[in-house]
């Protein structure tokens, strides 16, 4: 979807907006209802005042001045009753509506393809979700309502001023034309002011966002006071901003003052003379049309106002709306339920680029039988982390088919296919929550009993055991009270109780300690026993007693077979790799 900056309402997203409060119709109706009922009541007490000062004050009529009184007073009753009815209908549906977009837009980013997050900041995507939706809300509450009832408001002034006397509604209104134009302008150029605003905003968030979770490489680095610098220009741009829509607020605002005491200055000029002239304009009716045209300025000045925060709405929709209309989620045609796969693989002709025209795969045939140990060798970009993301669909291929128990992967429902495959990844992510949640993520199908049960199996419990309150220790962010041994652990436990008909281990025994390694190689044996696994390690030796050793390079397979089988190549890719590091390992 284009961004509209040149127009000062976009009706377009407007109706988007709008179309969610379908669903409250009627406390939307009973907020707009209020809303009319306010602006119709809130022109009572002028006329009641013209009517109290000329037909009792100057008459020196006590009775009719009580009375009177007593009527305003009820009006003024009434008026906070539809404030308050006002005041929290109209906040009611802006927050479920909010809820409702909040959830859209999640579950919508829930289903991305991988390509999706690779080119787009983490920061962004928060301030769509949070913030940007925190907009909408004030869309609804200080917005649409608002302006309602001021519009509303407005006319019903500008029809009694003319019941009343015409001449003084035109002197009322004279100034009105220019105060509408100098609003327009102040909507126009407010508006590419707040999409700047929120682009900051944006860049800000992301900015903070990366540098926080990257703290150890600033500070390992000495990048604090690069980084420190970084974020003032970023933090100027910020404030720069902001301050122009300042510099629009403080020109319309004091020009809007000056406008609307001109109007009522005029109006107490002619009025004056009027009265002077007893020509049949009284004192009341000029105190009654001072308060008229005070009525009618300044929901003209907060117009200007509560459009801003009808603006930034649409602003604020447009990039929640820009990412809600993002095509990026993998087809979900398939119609078979993968469950308890033989787990026999396929990949037949494969290529894939993640950018195009530079191919990351480029034809791969690979076979892996039920049960069958496959490692994957390489060096740094070969193409072998690309395989085991392709079996999982997180990225569309672009030509060849994979095939799992010969039924490609795009026929299975996405959500069964990635049931049967479990990955443990080199970076292992965890949530800042308890081992257990972390283990099961919260899976209900999944008990304590039967993560004690697999921890044991695995050889795991008795370092689990080790940690304050067990299974129900807090790892914080990341993972970031244990080691990457123990997290890696921890990956292990995860995808071991899941059951998983394939294992994927990507990296899983790089970066550990000996004692760690050793619990990984131990779990590694237990559950890759009669379960077809694919193994990804640039530790050779680690990989020995694979069924089936894969080399590839630069997107292609170059060699496969046994450890033994490929040692006896002479001049081989595998035995040229695997004896440099076996001498690098007697070195150390």
């Amino acid at each position: 979807m284009a961004e509209k900056s040149g127009n000062a309402f976009d009706i377009e997203i407007f109706s988007r907006l709008m179309s969610f409060a379908k669903r409250y119709k009627l406390y939307f109706f009973i907020a707009a209802s209020s809303t009319i009922l306010l602006a119709l009541f809130s022109v009572l007490s002028p006329y009641i005042l013209i009517n109290t000062v000329d037909e009792y004050i100057l008459s020196k009529d006590k009775v009719g001045l009580l009375n009177y009184t007593l009527l305003m007073l009820g009006v003024l009753i009434i008026e906070v009753l539809l404030q308050f009815t006002f005041i929290y209908f109209a906040n009611w549906v802006g927050q479920h509506i909010i809820r409702d977009i909040r959830i859209k837009i999640f579950k919508h980013i829930l289903e991305f393809k991988m390509t999706y997050f690779d080119k787009n900041s983490v920061g962004r995507l928060v301030t769509r979700v949070v913030s940007d939706i925190e907009t909408i809300a004030a869309f609804f509450s200080n917005g649409v309502f608002t302006i309602l009832s001021d519009i509303l408001k407005m006319l019903a002034v500008t029809i009694i001023m003319l019941v009343l006397n015409w001449k003084l509604a035109l002197i009322t209104l004279a100034i009105l034309p220019i105060l509408i134009y100098a609003t327009k302008l102040f909507q126009v150029a407010i508006k590419a002011t707040f999409q700047e605003v929120r682009n900051q905003v944006a860049n800000l968030n992301g900015f903070v966002q990366e540098r926080v979770t990257g703290m150890k490489i600033v500070q390992l680095f000495n990048r604090e006071k690069i980084e420190y610098q970084n974020f003032v220009d970023i933090n100027e741009k910020h404030k720069k901003a902001h301050i122009k829509t300042i510099w629009y607020y403080s020109v319309f605002f004091p020009i809007a003052e000056i406008l609307s005491s001109i109007g009522i200055g005029l109006l107490v000029w002619f009025g004056g003379g009027q009265v002077v002239q007893n020509s049949g304009v009284s004192v009341g009716m000029i105190m009654g049309f001072i308060q008229f045209a005070q009525m009618l300025f300044r929901p003209l000045r907060q117009i200007a106002d509560k459009f801003n925060q009808l603006q930034m709405g649409i602003v604020a929709g447009e990039r929640v709306f820009k990412v809600i209309d993002t095509h990026s989620s993998i087809a979900k045609n398939g119609t078979k339920i993968a469950k308890n796969l033989v787990g026999n693989i396929s990949f037949k002709n494969v290529r894939f680029s993640y950018t195009q025209d530079e191919e990351v795969l480029k034809g791969i045939n690979l076979e892996v039988k039920s049960g069958q140990t496959i490692a994957i060798v390489g060096a740094t970009g070969a193409g072998k982390s690309t395989i085991i993301n392709l079996i999982n669909r997180f990225y569309e291929i672009d030509s060849g088919k994979i095939l799992v128990d010969n039924i490609s992967v795009d026929e299975y429902t996405l959500d069964s296919l990635r049931n049967e495959i479990a990955i443990v990844l080199q970076d292992v992510f965890l949530f800042s929550d308890s081992i257990l949640n972390n283990i099961t993520l919260k899976d209900e199908n999944i008990t304590l009993e039967d993560v004690e049960k697999a921890a044991k199996q695995i050889g795991i419990h008795d370092f689990i055991m080790t940690l304050p309150n067990g299974y129900h220790y807090n790892v914080k962010e990341r993972g970031a009270m244990l080691s990457s041994g123990q997290r890696q652990l921890i990956a292990f436990l995860r995808a071991y109780v899941s059951k998983p008909s394939i294992l994927i281990l990507d990296e899983a025994t790089s970066s550990v300690d000996a004692n760690a390694e050793q619990m990984i190689q131990y779990a590694t044996e237990t559950i890759t026993k009669d379960r077809t696994s694919i193994v990804i390690a640039h530790r050779l030796a680690t990989i020995k007693q694979a069924d089936k050793i894969i080399v590839m390079d630069r997107g292609l397979i170059v060699e496969e077979g046994t450890h033994t089988e490929l040692l006896e190549k002479e001049n081989g890719y595998y035995k040229n790799l695997y004896d440099k590091q076996f001498s690098l390992d007697v070195a150390s």
